[in-house]
Parts: structure tokens; C-alpha cells; sequence
């Protein structure tokens, strides 16, 4: 039996080598033009379409593996970078629970993505590829056996034409010519059948790859975007809070100086200023009617005492009578003029010593100031005027000096540059008067122009009493 199946062996591969020697000289043949050879031009472009095709769908195959090699990597990179930030997320920051189940989302997402496109769209190209193998093969059997039909032919033919013709030669050589041609012809008529129904599928297999691969990153890079926009707001939430955290200490700290500062305003007009803040906001105007027509005769030297007196504006209460009274006889003694008016009842009380008479000075209906004269002739100065010298404009409380510049943007504003001596009134109706701010005139115009025309408000902590 071993024996047998050696010979059986031996047989088919002599036959083999046999047939391989009869193509090899039929080519041979063929090429040196000393035998036809069988052509067909549509089934060689046919084969032409086909190699093209493979090529094809073998690169987009190797670069389609190569982004899910991306895909996986930049996943392996993504989850590195959720578990670093994860693990110096502190506990105790804003959205540490949020933080933690992102993290596990992101690495569901990349999984669910990689394996999405395995699925649907490589598998679905491998198919498409795996049957490109098969076809190669049997084109080049097909090749092989026309090789083999023109030997067989031109093996007859030769018997055919000639001298000594062998009947059973020609005979059997017909007989091999139609065994060769029946297996050529049955593997063409199937290749034409085949490879342009294949040719044509390859759109379908593209529409399909693409398609299922861009419905993927769609859907990847949406939810993708959804938990890019969470993790922006935690960040955004945790810079806020850092934020404010950072600068509580520090508002603390200026409110307390705030404060010193408020308690100790009174007591250090003297000293150096420091810089203000933004003047205060100034609503706007509102007219406030008069329901009884006498209230408007009330002398405007009332409206000046009202407003000095508010609880708003307690840094402005004009000087009281004994005040005026020292402060004018401390500057008459230091200026030198002496001759002030005695008041009799009072030398008498302070055991002889006589002491200056003062007339207070009070304005009257329409606004004018009368009264205020120190002396017989008035010689000395109002101690209320601090020096400005002359007449006062109607409704003078008090003097300020400007310790900081400030540029006016309303037409009712005044202008100040830092040094700059202004006569504070007080408003014709004290409901006008908004916190924080006076109303007054530069000392320089009413000394040259001798009327208010130019009077204008202006924020009190750029000024300083003098």
C-alpha cells in the first residue's frame, strides 16, 4: 500500500513538472512570436480594475488599523491624564464627586468609541478583503489553463498539419484541447461574472466604512464635548472660590481700616490725606414739592443749619456760637488786633477782665448774610470766613482746601485741583444734598466776582476743612 501511494505521488508530480515545462516553452513560443496567444482585452482590464481595487482596499485597511491604534493610544493618554488630575484633585475642592465619576465616563467613552469602530467598520472592510485572496488565486489558475488550451491547440494543430499523421495521436491531442478549453472557458465565465459585481461594491463598502466611522466620531466627540464643558465649569468654579478665599482676608483688613479711618475722620483733618475712593454715586435729580407756600420763606440760613445738622452730613455742622467766639478772639489776638468790642457783663463775671462782644451772623429772606461784624468798624476778620477776607457769599457754612484732584462729568459738578480753596453753602432745599457730596463755589472766583454763578457740587473725602 506504501508503495502505491509512492508511486501515485511520484505520478503527480511528474505530471506537474510536465506541465510546467509545456507553459514555459508555449510562453517562450508565444513571446518569440512563433505561436498565437489568447487575448481578451475586456477581461484584462477586468483583472486590471481588480488589482487596483485590492490595492485600495488594502491601504485603506492598513490606515484604518492605524487610527485605532490612535484611537488607543490617545485613550491610554486620556486616562493617564484623568488619573493625574484625580489624584491631586483635593478632597475637600469644589466638585471632587463630579470629578471622580467624569474620570470614569471620559474611559467608558474611549472604550465604547475603539470598539464601536473595530465592530462596524474594520470588521465589515476585513470581509470585504478576505475575499480578494481567493479571487487572486483563481485568476492566475485561469491564466495557468489558457496557457495550457493555446499548448493543446497548437499540439494538435501541429498534428494536423503534419506528414505522417498519426490517427491516434491526433486523435487523443484532440480529446486534451477539449479537456483544456472546457476548464479554461467554465473559470472565465465565472471570473466576468464576478469581478465586475466586485468592482462595483467597492463604493458601497467605502459608503459604509465612512459613514459608520463619522456617525462614531460624532457621537464620541458630542458626549466628548459635554464633558469638556463640566470639567471647564468645576475648574472655572474652583478659581472662584480660590478667588474669594484669597481675598476675604484682605476685604477684612480693609474694612477695619475702613472703620478706624471713619472713627478717627474728625481728628485728623490735620494730618496727612489719604487717597480717596471713588466719589459716591449721585442719584438723580428729584424735584420735592412744597405742599404749603410758607415753608419757601423759611431764610435759607434754616436750610443751611438743617443740613449742617443731618445725621448724613455730620462732618459739616457749622461752628457753634462759643466756638466762633474763641476761635475769633485766638485769631484777633494773634493777628494783633486787640481793639474787639467788650462785653461788660462778662468782664464783670471773669472779675474785671474784660472779654470781646460778638454779633452772630445769621442770613436773612432773601439770603444775604447779616450780622457777623467783630468789633466796631470790622476790622477783624470773621472767624467763619478762615482768612478769606471780604463779604461772604449767601449761605456760607465753612472753608476747604482740595487734597486731590478731581475732574467733573456733570455740567453741576465743580472743578478741583489739589490746593484749590473752596467756600462751602449750604443747598437752597437739603433734600437736594446727596451723601457724601457739598456744594460750594471756588474762593478765588467769589473774591474776583463777587457772585456764586460758578458754585457747583463736589465729593467731600477729595476735600479737607481748614
Amino acid at each position: 500500500m506504501a508503495e502505491i501511494g509512492k508511486g501515485g505521488t511520484a505520478g503527480k508530480l511528474a505530471i506537474s513538472v510536465q506541465k510546467r515545462l509545456t507553459r514555459a516553452q508555449e510562453k517562450v513560443m508565444q513571446k518569440l512570436g512563433k505561436a498565437d496567444e489568447t487575448r481578451d482585452t475586456a477581461f484584462e482590464e477586468m483583472v486590471a480594475n481588480f488589482n487596483k481595487q485590492m490595492t485600495e482596499g488594502s491601504k485603506l485597511q492598513k490606515d484604518l488599523k492605524a487610527y485605532l491604534m490612535a484611537v488607543k493610544t490617545m485613550h491610554d493618554a486620556s486616562r493617564r491624564l484623568q488619573d493625574c488630575l484625580a489624584d491631586m484633585y483635593e478632597p475637600d475642592w469644589f466638585g471632587k464627586e463630579e470629578m471622580d465619576a467624569m474620570k470614569e465616563d471620559t474611559d467608558t467613552l474611549w472604550l465604547d468609541y475603539h470598539q464601536n469602530i473595530t465592530d462596524k467598520s474594520l470588521t465589515s472592510l476585513d470581509s470585504y478583503l478576505a475575499q480578494f485572496p481567493d479571487i487572486k488565486a483563481r485568476i492566475a489558475k485561469r491564466d495557468r489553463k489558457m496557457v495550457d488550451f493555446d499548448s493543446a491547440r497548437h499540439h494538435f494543430s501541429s498534428l494536423q498539419k503534419g506528414k505522417k499523421k498519426d490517427e491516434a495521436k491526433i486523435a487523443k491531442a484532440e480529446e486534451e484541447l477539449g479537456r483544456a478549453q472546457k476548464i479554461f472557458e467554465e473559470l472565465n465565465v465565472e471570473l466576468q461574472d464576478e469581478l465586475p459585481s466586485l468592482w462595483d461594491n467597492r463604493v458601497g463598502v467605502y459608503v459604509n466604512t465612512f459613514q459608520g466611522l463619522a456617525g462614531h466620531q460624532e457621537k464620541f466627540h458630542g458626549e466628548m464635548s459635554k464633558l469638556s464643558q463640566n470639567l471647564n465649569d468645576i475648574m472655572t468654579k474652583l478659581e472662584e472660590q480660590r478667588e474669594l478665599k484669597k481675598d476675604a482676608p484682605a476685604a477684612a483688613k480693609t474694612g477695619e481700616g475702613s472703620k478706624s479711618e471713619g472713627i478717627n475722620h474728625s481728628d485728623s483733618a490735620s494730618s496727612a490725606p489719604k487717597r480717596p475712593g471713588p466719589p459716591p454715586s449721585r442719584p438723580k435729580a428729584r424735584a420735592m414739592p412744597s405742599p404749603d407756600p410758607e415753608e419757601d420763606a423759611v431764610p435759607a440760613a434754616d436750610s443751611a443749619v438743617a443740613a449742617a445738622t443731618s445725621p448724613t452730613t455730620t462732618t459739616q455742622q457749622a461752628p457753634s456760637w462759643d466756638s466762633w467766639r474763641e476761635q475769633g478772639a485766638a485769631e484777633a489776638q494773634h493777628e494783633g488786633e486787640p481793639h474787639l468790642e467788650e462785653d461788660p457783663h462778662e468782664g464783670a463775671e471773669s472779675g474785671g477782665r474784660s472779654a470781646p462782644s460778638y454779633s452772630q451772623p445769621g442770613w436773612g429772606e432773601d439770603g444775604a448774610q447779616v450780622g457777623g461784624d467783630w468789633g466796631d468798624a470790622g476790622e477783624v476778620q470773621s472767624a467763619v470766613t478762615n482768612g478769606s477776607g471780604g463779604d461772604l457769599p449767601p449761605g456760607f457754612l465753612y472753608k476747604v482746601k482740595a487734597v486731590h484732584e478731581y475732574a467733573a462729568t456733570d455740567g453741576d459738578e465743580l472743578e478741583l485741583k489739589i490746593g484749590d480753596d473752596v467756600l462751602v453753602l449750604a443747598f437752597d432745599n437739603p433734600d437736594e444734598q446727596d451723601d457724601g457730596w457739598l456744594l460750594g463755589v471756588q474762593e478765588a472766583h467769589w473774591v474776583q466776582n463777587k457772585d456764586t454763578s460758578a458754585k457747583g457740587v463736589f465729593p467731600e473725602n477729595f476735600t479737607q476743612k481748614v
